[in-house]
């Protein structure tokens, strides 16, 4: 009963503490905003955004643009990350390949992705092929790289079962490979599904039509910047809700490395107890 308390009033606390986080920085945000430090209309008031914000939510011209935005940034992260697994576990599964061709990634993986858009709308175009194209590219890099790490992890037990049982190289990646990395793999997905959103509005502040990057430059040419703020809240917002829901997913793979690393404490407790020996008899 006490534990409970304690851990609910641990919980009270940092709710508290967030709560009063946000109230200082929106009375920062309206401190600078009235100061006269910077150009008027710089750092609108958060009322007025508050305002331009409400205004958008009822705008169905905003759910037009998200939706481009996200249908970029889904299946551009669909593709770059699918192929990114898939090299990421022959790497990490080949020393001779991973010598021979990792310098490259490492090197691609460390340039600005966006030198690379004036190639991409030369290729597919100025449609929504190049944004989708761009988000690709950005959710490869990451997990590609986090892959390759995981699998470079993995017990050699496994390994070596797998190749005792003559696996082919889909079944070792299917049974071995894929459910020893899972949340290792999954907090890479995370941030490529960052860097692909990333990608898309960059590309679609340099050039698009339609979509989220778009709409903020947009507002940002006219100079109606309580709606580019507008914007980017509702950005933020999209973000956070899609990095919740890929943190929530790794609930799963925590509880199963918690169980299975309690099931090898006791494994190696029992081994190591006086009067027990740790190989069968």
């Amino acid at each position: 009963m006490t534990r409970n308390v304690s851990t609910h009033w641990r919980l009270s606390q940092v709710t508290w503490i967030k709560l009063v986080t946000i109230a200082i920085l929106l009375a920062a945000w309206q401190a600078i905003a009235v100061s006269g430090l910077l150009y008027e209309g710089i750092v609108p008031q958060p009322l007025l955004v508050a305002k331009a914000l409400w205004f958008e939510l009822i705008d169905p011209s905003l759910y037009v643009d998200l939706g481009y935005t996200l249908l970029e940034s889904v299946i551009g992260f669909f593709f770059g990350s699918s192929l990114a697994i898939v090299t990421g576990i022959w790497l990490g599964s080949s020393s001779f390949s991973r010598r021979a061709f990792e310098p490259y990634i490492l090197a691609l993986a460390s340039m600005p992705k966006v030198i690379f858009l004036p190639i991409l709308f030369l290729v597919f175009g100025l449609g929504i092929e190049s944004k989708i194209a761009k988000a690709a590219m950005s959710a490869f890099f990451p997990t590609v790289l986090s892959t390759v790490a995981a699998v470079l992890q993995i017990d050699r037990v496994l390994i070596n079962v797998g190749h005792s049982f003559d696996l082919r190289p889909t079944q070792m990646a299917r049974m071995i490979y894929i459910p020893a990395i899972s949340r290792p793999l999954m907090i890479g997905l995370q941030l490529s599904m960052a860097m692909s959103i990333i990608g898309v509005l960059s590309a679609e502040i340099a050039y698009a039509n339609v979509g989220l990057g778009a709409r903020m430059i947009h507002y940002s040419d006219q100079f109606n910047i309580s709606s580019m703020y507008a914007v980017m809240v509702i950005i933020f917002a999209v973000t956070s809700t899609i990095n919740y829901a890929f943190s929530k997913a790794q609930t799963p793979f925590l509880r199963y490395e918690r169980v299975r690393g309690e099931a090898t404490g006791g494994s190696l407790a029992n081994a190591a107890a006086p009067g027990k020996s740790a190989v069968p008899g």
